[in-house]
């Protein structure tokens, strides 16, 4: 005998056993890897600046908007892309340069506009030193990514202290030797950010990055 003949069907008990069978739900990240942007903003304007500083060309309008609009702008996008990503390390080192290279083209041409007084040299020795330990720490922090990214942070915080010691100094020499070093720095950047890209096209290890174990 039925003994829910005639009686109406009970679909909250229903919907409530469909609810606890269903999986739950996986979120998947599908956007692209933002850090060769970020990688190549950087090494490529990091390599046009000390160019300069080796002593190849002056310092002109070429060198300011690649610090305004690739350097700056994109390194700033990129580590907005990286926030999405959940990347405090990525977060914190792209939007950081990014404004130092935004802020170092308003050393530049503030003064040359008529709105502030050039820095003198102890004070742009200051500003670069302080950019000197804020690298020295994101240096320490490589040391649980990859062996690439530890070679560019330990070159740029050399490259931070050299052009410290040349503004300190007034030697022109320090300065060229720093323009160099910064060279290699920038070309360890773009390694860095192209090997990501053309792995990530081959799904292979075209380029090694040395990765940590973490």
């Amino acid at each position: 005998m039925d003994t829910h003949a005639g009686q109406p069907a009970n679909h909250a008990d229903d919907s409530a056993v469909r609810l606890v069978a269903m999986p739950p739900l996986e979120m998947r990240d599908t956007t692209a890897n933002p850090a060769p942007l970020g990688l190549c903003a950087f090494g490529l304007t990091t390599v046009l600046l000390n160019l300069h500083n080796a002593g190849f060309f002056g310092l002109d309008a070429m060198i300011l908007s690649m610090g305004i609009f690739y350097g700056g702008i994109a390194q700033v996008f990129a580590g907005v892309m990286e926030w999405r990503k959940a990347n405090t390390f990525a977060t914190t080192a792209f939007i950081s340069f990014g404004f130092f290279w935004l802020s170092l083209a308003g050393i530049i041409m503030l003064p040359k506009l008529g709105l502030a007084d050039a820095p003198s040299a102890l004070a742009m020795a200051s500003y670069l030193g302080i950019w000197g330990i804020f690298a020295t720490v994101l240096f320490i922090g490589t040391f649980r990514l990859n062996r690439a990214l530890q070679i560019v942070f330990f070159l740029l915080v050399v490259l931070f202290f050299l052009l410290v010691l040349g503004d300190l100094t007034g030697n022109r020499q320090i300065t060229r030797i720093a323009g160099y070093e910064g060279i290699v720095c920038g070309a360890a950047a773009i390694y860095t950010g192209l090997a990501q890209v053309l792995n990530e096209v081959y799904g292979r290890t075209v380029c090694p990055l040395g990765p940590m174990q973490k």
